[in-house]
């Protein structure tokens, strides 16, 4: 038995084709959900459901791929788009980094343009992700809140070019 890394043979696009690469079975396991909710997207985009805009499809592909960076970092992923239904806006995502309780906001572009993606979270949107947070705490079942951090997830999706992820933790504070 090798432990939990073993040689798999996994396939690379590119002028690269197959080859071979150790990895560890939880990498394994995130890397076939991914391609496979990859897959499931392909098949319902095919069928005759209604378009999202593209800006919409955009910011979910984001979301997706931020998503699985998480998982690989060993986060534990525990909501996606959470919403307080009595308050405006939505947590992109919300995940634990062993005791941290992280709320993470996603921002995806498709260029690089002369800004980047992180400068979109002003202070408002800071705002409303704070007022979000206090909401998600207090539906928590202990009595103590744990230790809490905002991060930014920059997603670069560009056409032709290796997606980009960046991530920022401790964005911004609670203040």
């Amino acid at each position: 038995m090798l432990g939990s890394f073993f040689l798999c043979r996994i396939y690379v696009k590119g002028p690269a084709g197959r080859q071979w690469s150790a990895m560890g079975t939880r990498q394994i396991s995130t890397t076939l959900l991914e391609r496979g909710l990859a897959g499931l997207d392909w098949i319902a985009r095919r069928r005759n459901a209604p378009e999202l805009p593209l800006h919409l499809q955009t910011g979910l592909s984001g979301e997706d791929v931020a998503f699985f960076e998480l998982r690989r970092k060993r986060y534990t992923v525990v909501a996606r788009r959470w919403s307080a239904g009595n308050l405006p806006g939505d947590v992109d995502l919300i995940a634990w980094q062993g005791p941290m309780l992280c709320f993470i906001e996603v921002k995806t572009r498709t260029a690089h343009d002369m800004t980047p993606a992180e400068t979109a979270v002003d202070r408002h949107k800071q705002y409303v992700l704070r007022r979000l947070a206090r909401a998600y705490l207090r539906q928590l079942p202990q009595a103590e809140a744990p230790p809490v951090r905002f991060d930014v997830m920059s997603v670069y999706l560009v056409p032709g070019e290796k997606r980009e992820i960046v991530h920022f933790e401790n964005a911004f504070g609670w203040s």
